[in-house]
């Protein structure tokens, strides 16, 4: 073999190790940023879902006259959801859904990160006005307190 065809060889090889090692490099940087920004398309979503809870609870209070009690609170607003007329009505349009999802009365009090976590619900009725503390047990998003009153409805990622 001569030095001709041997470098014509090591030229090849080299071609495709640098293709192969580009290839490489290129994956390493851009499947983290993917995982990055898929965490916060999710994080967007359970804020926006908790965010549809408070709507319906202060939608519940203005109807119902007063929040739902810490036990079943979540289940009256889905209750609440499937037998008023207006939610029946409009609370497809009210509080719909981020894509993928869609409106379902059901899984509003449903975080949609699987395992898809309950939100918790505590209601404050020993205090004027009742306070009520809406919490995601997949993180630390809340919304409201159970002490002050200039957090009611405010969630604390603002």
């Amino acid at each position: 073999m001569d030095l001709t065809t041997k470098n014509n060889i090591l030229t090849v090889v080299l071609g495709i190790l640098i293709v192969l090692l580009s290839w490489f490099l290129y994956r390493s940087l851009v499947d983290p940023y993917q995982e990055v920004l898929e965490e916060r398309e999710m994080v967007e979503r359970e804020r926006h879902r908790m965010e549809l809870v408070r709507d319906v609870l202060v939608q519940y209070r203005n109807r119902q006259g007063n929040f739902p009690p810490t036990d079943g609170g979540l289940d009256s607003l889905v209750q609440f959801l499937k037998t008023d007329s207006l939610m029946v009505e409009r609370g497809d349009s009210l509080f719909a859904f981020m894509p993928p999802n869609e409106y379902n009365p059901d899984s509003i009090v449903y975080s949609p990160r699987p395992p898809h976590h309950r939100f918790e619900y505590t209601l404050n009725d020993t205090i004027r006005p009742r306070l009520y503390l809406l919490e995601n047990p997949g993180s630390d998003d809340r919304i409201g307190d159970l002490q002050r009153t200039t957090l009611l409805n405010a969630p604390n990622w603002n």
